[in-house]
């Protein structure tokens, strides 16, 4: 618990300083401050925050919040946009799509562009059946059969199992729900959201055949040539089984903490009375002509989503190592695991469903040259460089151009392909 408090209060600091030094850089007539205290109550109301069916919802968008239980008893957040209104298709065949998020992040980033950039809209609106997934762990999936997570074991799990039980979980529990008789998916992820996919065809490959089509944005499995300082510098100390890695596994990455979440949802909401500040704090930290302004202070008031650190010590892992391969819980426990002192190599030449990579040449997560290396393993695939050269990682979530370079361009695949196959 005092953890948890430190860690609250650290991130509360650090928040009050963004904004202060945010407040410094403001040009006298940027933010109307009388207007914004100018207000006849003597406080500000404290609203509760919103979920991802709640923000749907408010596109006029039919939105569903769906709870599903894995093999290992996890309880999944699940939500879902089973047609489009503008369409009123729900009386026809709508293929169905499985967007799943990165790490530390969760549903609510796909949609946070809008009804007019943002995938799962344009996808409703394409004639898609939408489900966008939410890893054990984060947000929207923070319950168990018979865990709590204040249990530790509760975070005894990384990517692997979000893989080989969530996926699976989401993949089987859409084609069931849908009720269309449907026999297989489309399916988009974003960096771990990749990761976690590669896990699942490889160690699961009958689930190929339940694969229309796949689109991995910005791929992350071979790590060997990324640029990230931050995984540059923590690897040697965290990617190791050592007492380091050892007091930093199985537990919760920032504990979420209600009264802060709140507060910055709160503080960046569009309708709200701080907004301006949140404006301000995100004009300081990001490049306007690159990302959509707009829904950076919704960014702000969702992430980071949680997750467990044991996912981060197995990219670290990754990174050290330089293979794709399964968790490393050190010598005695993988011989009793996997039968050998080392971890074993995700088998990727399995995965045959059709397969799209996307890449940018600036991501400092999925460098050209490990997503090269991947795509010369897999059998069934085609790469797709993005045009902007300055394209991150980042970018394939909030890119000011997502919908004309990124979405459209996956829509289409996806249409051509039920076109072939009627």
């Amino acid at each position: 618990m005092q953890n948890r408090l430190i860690l609250a209060v650290v991130f509360l600091v650090a928040s009050v300083v963004a904004v202060k030094s945010a407040a410094v850089n403001v040009k006298p007539g940027d933010i109307d401050f009388y207007k914004l205290y100018d207000d006849p109550e003597a406080h500000i109301n404290i609203r509760d925050r919103r979920t991802t069916r709640d923000r749907m919802a408010a596109h006029g968008y039919p939105a569903e919040h769906h709870h599903i239980v894995t093999e290992d008893g996890y309880i999944l957040g699940v939500f879902r946009i089973p047609y489009s209104h503008k369409l009123n298709n729900q009386d026809k065949i709508r293929p169905i799509v499985l967007i799943q998020h990165g790490l530390t992040s969760c549903s609510d980033i796909w949609i946070l562009n809008g009804p007019n950039d943002g995938l799962p809209y344009l996808l409703a609106d394409a004639g898609f059946d939408v489900w966008i997934g939410n890893g054990r762990g984060n947000t929207y999936s923070r319950n168990h059969t018979s865990l709590s997570t204040e249990h530790p074991y509760f975070w005894r799990f990384s990517w692997h199992e979000i893989g080989y039980y969530d996926i699976a979980s989401m993949i089987d529990y859409a084609l069931k729900t849908n009720g269309q008789g449907q026999k297989s998916i489309h399916y988009v992820g974003h960096s771990q959201g990749t990761t976690v996919f590669f896990t699942l065809m490889s160690t699961r490959p009958e689930y190929n055949e339940k694969i229309k089509t796949a689109h991995m944005f910005a791929p992350v499995a071979i790590m060997t040539h990324l640029t990230s300082k931050l995984v540059r510098t923590t690897g040697p100390y965290l990617g190791h089984r050592n007492t380091y890695s050892l007091l930093f596994s199985s537990q919760e990455f920032l504990p979420q903490n209600e009264f802060l979440l709140s507060l910055l949802f709160n503080l960046c909401e569009p309708d709200l009375k701080l907004r301006p500040v949140c404006e301000r704090v995100m004009d300081q930290l990001h490049d306007a002509g690159r990302v959509n302004m707009t829904a950076m202070p919704e960014q702000f008031a969702t992430h980071p989503s949680g997750c467990s650190t044991n996912q981060m010590l197995h990219y670290l892992q990754e990174q050290q190592s330089g293979y794709f391969r399964q968790y490393d819980h050190g010598t005695e426990k993988n011989l009793e695991a996997y039968k050998s002192e080392t971890p074993p190599e995700y088998p990727v030449e399995k995965i045959t469903a059709d397969m799209h990579l996307w890449y940018g040449e600036s991501d400092d997560l999925a460098a050209v040259e490990d997503v090269l290396a991947l795509a010369d393993r897999l059998p069934n695939k085609k790469v797709h460089r993005m045009e902007d050269s300055g394209w991150t990682h980042g970018d394939f979530a909030l890119n000011v151009e997502v919908r004309k370079l990124l979405n459209e361009p996956v829509i289409k695949i996806m249409l051509d392909f039920e076109d072939a196959n009627k």
